[in-house]
């Protein structure tokens, strides 16, 4: 996923003045990589909020419950 993700994450519309630019983003992810537009927002927030520290131990631990998909539905 990492190498599927990062083709896109180097790309200057993906940033404007140093910002993450969401919006393009999600339409990325929407259109190449069959997220729906609350799907990706969803994941963007996660990235961008908790970081890979936090969700690296968050997916060993849904690993080992055996949470394939959350109670959420994505």
């Amino acid at each position: 996923m990492i190498s599927e993700y990062k083709k896109f994450s180097d790309t200057a519309k993906m940033f404007g003045n140093g910002e993450l630019n969401s919006d393009r983003l999600v339409s990325i992810l929407s259109e190449n990589h069959d997220w729906t537009e609350k799907g990706a927002q969803a994941i963007i927030c996660l990235a961008d909020e908790y970081g890979a520290f936090m969700l690296r131990n968050a997916l060993a631990l849904a690993i080992v419950l055996g949470k394939e998909d959350g109670r959420l539905g994505f």
